[in-house]
């Protein structure tokens, strides 16, 4: 099968990251403050996981997946290109949300559509392929538009600069609806669609190259969302799989109260849009060149001790950005510091994003794997709303408090996990004694 259809989301990945952050700084000069942009980034967090499940109901019911992610990408190009049109925060914080909306609801899809017509040995590999495509287009999104910024204000104000780099990524967007709907692959024939169980573990073993949860940690992950049952998963809850999930809510609201604020602060501590995009690339680059690594790392040890580690070193990394900006602002020094702290928050997201998917797929009870997955996706959304809510609230008094909760959200989430580890190791020594 041709894989030029990848090019033409790759496109749109670029659009989605330049969008990613443009936006809240768009917001930031309308005049918005740090809880405006917690509501900002709460509405995409809320909107993701309705925009899989409606998008992939509809997609299931007419059986033209194709027509969706074309309409979904369109949905984006018009959006993008709405938002510099209008000088109204609450316009700007629904469109956003509309172009979440629309990217979650393309993903699991475009996994669909991914494995049509390919031998079951061979998805896996496809998801993956399509993972780091969506992860290069998104990288050179925050690239594209550091580059934009930079050389757009020599000659413009920053306003008008990030009006002209949202009209780039509307226009990207649009380009990337053209290709989809020339290059993407047809529509599964009735009866040839692969079971939602068996696209379930072909993507946990596609690993989980998402590099865009480094700066959008509250994104839905890829997860086929047909056929889910959380009800069922509910009554089948262990109680290390609860314990865990506790664990994963605590991490991503704290992580999402740094992001949440975070482009406010860094403008406040001096940098301009160009320096807010290359770190935010930073931390993208770092996890990218880590996800190997830690993949073979959580093979030769237990997942739960190698997500301890990257959790403590994200609590330690995201009240430090806080105290580097606080003290040193766009310094020579403050510039170096902050960047070797995001290197270390893309190294956490890598570790996260690995061993999650690892550790609860070996909690769920065998039936309900795929459905907890599901609901990870879900908490994770969920957790990432309301946690963008408070540190949009605790910002608007205090970055430094702001970040020093993420960071203790995220270690509370990191102790919960060492319980789970110490639980679980207790349980294996009783077993091989009492053999």
């Amino acid at each position: 099968m041709s894989h030029r259809w990848l090019y033409a989301w790759a496109l749109g990945s670029v659009a989605f990251g330049g969008v990613s952050l443009i936006v809240p700084l768009y917001v930031v000069s309308l005049g918005g403050d740090p809880f405006t942009l917690g509501v900002l980034a709460a509405a995409a967090a809320f909107a993701g996981v309705p925009g899989a499940l409606a998008f992939g109901g509809l997609a299931d019911r007419t059986g033209k997946r194709r027509g969706f992610v074309v309409a979904a990408l369109g949905l984006v190009a018009v959006m993008a290109a709405l938002v510099p049109l209008t000088g109204s925060i609450p316009i700007v914080v629904g469109a956003n949300a509309v172009v979440w909306f629309a990217s979650a609801a393309a993903l699991p899809i475009l996994t669909l559509l991914a494995v049509t017509d390919v031998p079951d040995s061979q998805w896996s590999a496809q998801i993956a392929r399509l993972n780091t495509y969506q992860g290069v287009g998104w990288a050179l999104g925050l690239l594209a538009g550091a580059v934009w910024t930079a050389g757009a204000e020599l000659v413009l104000d920053p306003l008008a600069a990030q009006q002209g780099f949202l009209l780039a990524c509307a226009g990207c967007a649009g380009l990337s609806c053209l290709a989809a709907s020339r290059l993407l692959p047809p529509d599964p024939r009735p009866g040839k669609e692969p079971t939602p169980q068996k696209l379930r573990r072909a993507i946990r073993r596609a690993g989980r190259f998402n590099i865009r949860g480094v700066t959008f940690p509250f994104s839905p992950v890829r997860v086929d969302p047909r056929d889910l049952h959380p009800s069922r998963l509910a009554r089948r809850f262990t109680p290390d799989l609860t314990l865990y999930f506790g664990a994963i809510v605590l991490v991503f609201a704290g992580s999402a109260v740094f992001f949440a604020p975070l482009p406010a602060f860094l403008g406040d501590a001096g940098y301009g849009s160009d320096g807010i995009f290359a770190l935010y690339l930073v931390s993208s680059i770092a996890s990218a060149i880590f996800f190997d690594r830690v993949g073979r790392l959580a093979t030769r040890h237990d997942a739960e001790l190698v997500q301890i580690a990257g959790l403590l070193g994200r609590a330690v990394g995201l009240p430090l950005v806080a105290l580097v900006g606080i003290v040193f602002g766009a310094t020579t020094i403050g510039l170096i510091g902050t960047t070797a702290v995001f290197a270390l928050i893309g190294l956490s997201w890598a570790v996260i994003a690995v061993t999650t998917g690892t550790i609860v797929t070996q909690l769920a009870p065998a039936g309900v794997r795929g459905e907890a997955l599901g609901v990870y996706s879900a908490l994770m959304a969920f957790a990432g709303g309301l946690g963008s809510l408070l540190g949009g609230w605790l910002a608007a008094s205090s970055y430094g408090l702001a970040f020093a909760v993420a960071g203790g959200l995220v270690l509370s989430g990191a102790g919960l996990v060492g319980l789970l580890w110490h639980r679980t190791a207790a349980v294996t020594a009783l077993r091989r004694s009492a053999s």
